[in-house]
């Protein structure tokens, strides 16, 4: 399938053919939702931690007598009860990684492509590039291309490039190499370069 290419002017350059295996699959919810669950709990800390019994400082003494006082029996002061006692099966330091085979990643990343392009919300350029690289200027530029909020794929960012559009709120510039499914769905446009294009399509084959 073919889609047309622009450039920063928003000007057409030409067209450039799509591989099928890639940008032309149906678009899988679930494989979609299964990634974005694998990718946000791959990035959590994991490192909230409260203390257990073993673990409050403070003496090991029962605090009063077992019977004859008229209060409830107990056996320590670091007892969850008590102020600045221990919480039970509180959250541990840990990972919250989750797995997902290679394949399912590889095919999450072609459906999120196949969507962009189901949408129409895919833009190709024919490279992102500026001769003056002001924020001022990228700004009109993407706003004259009808791109508020997009995800700008290209094979080697450039630096003059990454630099004007790092104080755009909702535009995020990515090498080919980094190209995700989280950041390609929480933009509302896709903006991939030829080079990028090339080099997707030589990764994802």
């Amino acid at each position: 399938m073919k889609i047309k290419v622009t450039d920063l002017n928003n000007k057409s350059v030409g067209e450039i053919e799509l591989n099928d295996e890639i940008f032309g699959l149906p678009v899988r919810g679930d494989l979609l939702h299964r990634m974005v669950g694998y990718q946000l709990n791959k990035r959590r800390a994991g490192t909230h931690k409260t203390k257990g019994v073993s673990e409050i400082s403070g003496t090991t003494k029962k605090p009063h007598k077992q019977k004859g006082t008229g209060r409830a029996r107990q056996g320590s002061l670091r007892s969850p009860q008590f102020r600045g006692g221990a919480r039970i099966f509180g959250p541990v330091v840990r990972s919250h990684a989750t797995d997902l085979p290679k394949k399912v990643r590889k095919l999450a990343l072609k459906t999120a492509l196949s969507a962009k392009y189901a949408e129409g919300k895919l833009v190709i350029l024919d490279a992102a590039t500026l001769t003056e690289a002001k924020t001022k200027i990228v700004a009109a530029k993407l706003k004259a291309m009808g791109l508020l909020s997009a995800l700008i794929v290209d094979a080697a960012v450039d630096e003059g490039f990454a630099r004007a559009v790092r104080n755009l709120p909702a535009i995020d510039v990515l090498p080919q190499e980094g190209a995700n499914v989280y950041d390609i769905l929480r933009r509302d446009s896709l903006v991939l370069t030829k080079a990028a294009i090339a080099d997707l399509e030589a990764r994802l084959k």
